[in-house]
């Protein structure tokens, strides 16, 4: 169980750096260059982390690292820097909340992850608990911006699940660098094709940027995909519900509010639930492709397991 909370510590990380990333971007970032909003955001923490691992993608590494680099970077990233400007982020968190029952289903199908009951129902009150936190009454919705932040979840869900199924090839670092670095370059010359020029930034839009593309990018997908390798990936799931408990409680510090009664119900559902899903052991399985590699590969070479 120590083994455990270790890695659930380790994930952590991401999703409570990712909760305040809605407040920056919608704030600080400037509307309507989600395209350049996503390639600013992931092109620069890749090449961080490339200076970091010094290493290259080999073999079928180059298209792997070009399909995660759109599910779970560039593409993501668009979407989530489109739904920040068109929805209120109560809306947005409640939609990425579903993500924790999504890689259930995903990781069941793929990697034959089976749910728990205890997983089951341990999501159910996490969800419970985000929409008592935020869905305190009738708020405008966008039908795009619904749009966006449903794409984004999918798109994420199928990435990360994908992510836990090559996990183990390769050091964390290097794949998280290349994904980043590829779903950069991806998006650069669409942004360039349909947004024109790029925007114009600010001081604060800078410190924005570089806080997003440091904390809430390279560090915390570094801590994201470091517990896809050690814990299920529907448990990953449910810890990424602290995303929405950290954008409340920041939320309330930068407002200089008192919680309400209702959003400490919901955070404490929340926990409540994360607590619930823990496997009672530090090991998890691994996944079923990766069982099949009938050997190692050798030293400064990647394995040929599609």
């Amino acid at each position: 169980m120590e083994a455990t909370w270790r890695w659930v510590l380790v994930t952590a990380i991401a999703p409570v750096a990712w909760g305040s990333t809605y407040y920056v971007t919608s704030e600080f970032l400037p509307a309507g260059h989600p395209l350049y909003g996503a390639a600013i955001r992931a092109l620069p923490a890749g090449l961080l982390l490339l200076l970091v691992c010094r290493s290259r993608p080999r073999g079928v590494w180059w298209r792997r690292s070009v399909v995660l680099g759109v599910l779970n970077t560039s593409a993501f990233f668009a979407l989530v820097y489109l739904a920040a400007q068109l929805l209120p982020t109560s809306i947005a968190s409640v939609i990425m909340a579903s993500s924790s029952v999504v890689m259930m289903l995903i990781a069941w199908a793929v990697l034959a992850e089976r749910p728990a009951a205890a997983a089951a129902v341990g999501a159910a009150l996490g969800i419970t608990g985000v929409v008592t936190m935020l869905l305190t009454g009738v708020e405008a919705v966008s039908p795009g911006g619904v749009t966006a932040s449903v794409g984004a979840m999918l798109m994420s869900s199928v990435g990360f699940v994908l992510a836990r199924r090559w996990s183990g090839e390769v050091p964390v670092l290097d794949s998280t660098a290349w994904q980043l670095v590829a779903g950069g370059v991806v998006v650069l010359p669409v942004a360039v094709l349909v947004e024109g020029a790029p925007p114009v930034l600010d001081g604060p839009a800078l410190a924005g940027f570089a806080y997003v593309g440091v904390v809430a990018t390279a560090l915390a997908f570094t801590a994201w995909f470091t517990g896809l390798r050690h814990l299920r990936a529907g448990t990953v799931g449910l810890v990424g519900l602290l995303n929405p408990v950290t954008g409340v409680l920041l939320g309330t510090a930068l407002a200089a509010e008192a919680l309400t009664g209702r959003q400490v119900a919901g955070i404490a559902l929340v926990l409540a639930g994360i607590l619930l899903a823990l496997p009672r052991s530090g090991k998890a399985r691994r996944p079923r492709r990766a069982e099949t590699s009938v050997s190692p590969p050798r030293a400064g070479t990647a394995p040929t397991v599609p």
